[in-house]
């Protein structure tokens, strides 16, 4: 029977698929002349880098869930951290954890939150001007394909998974 994969190495693996994403946007956007063709590639990519996203965080959440006996993982994983001293790391999670919501469910409480919050770590566009048929289309509420922002996500999962390994 084969072992199945460590969280690091789930990690590694998503940050290569991302990169072949952000870097096809980046590819498709330098080049950019306003085809329909290049849009949908631009689409088809940035959804590409949204499923990874929410993939990553729900595998982190998963491996990481019997650290905690029951209840919401991301808020008792925050609220660990901040009781360690770890305010900078809880606030992370806590940011990628609403826009991981925001990416699953479009606009609702998590979105609500950061509007009301900025965040330094992505973009978070607000909901006025989206029609109705856009208002659960992720990538028209939170932009993940700056620069960054998986590298971020990954940076924060892996340093909240060395601390609940090692805690």
């Amino acid at each position: 029977m084969e072992t199945s994969q460590s969280l690091p190495e789930l990690v590694a693996a998503a940050q290569t698929s991302a990169k072949t994403s952000e870097d096809r946007i980046s590819e498709i956007q330098n080049l950019m002349d306003g085809s329909d063709i290049q849009a949908e590639e631009i689409h088809a990519a940035t959804i590409a880098l949204e499923l990874a996203t929410v993939d990553i965080f729900s595998i982190f959440e998963a491996r990481m869930q019997h650290h905690f006996k029951r209840g919401p993982f991301s808020r008792k994983l925050k609220a660990l951290l901040v009781e360690n001293g770890k305010t900078d790391l809880a606030e992370r999670v806590h940011q990628y954890y609403l826009a991981v919501n925001v990416l699953k469910h479009g606009i609702g409480a998590s979105h609500r939150e950061l509007l009301a919050n900025p965040s330094s770590l992505f973009v978070v566009k607000p909901s006025q001007g989206i029609t109705t048929d856009e208002s659960n289309i992720p990538s028209s509420l939170i932009d993940i394909s700056v620069s960054g922002f998986f590298e971020g996500l990954t940076t924060t999962i892996l340093e909240a998974y060395h601390f609940l390994e090692n805690k």
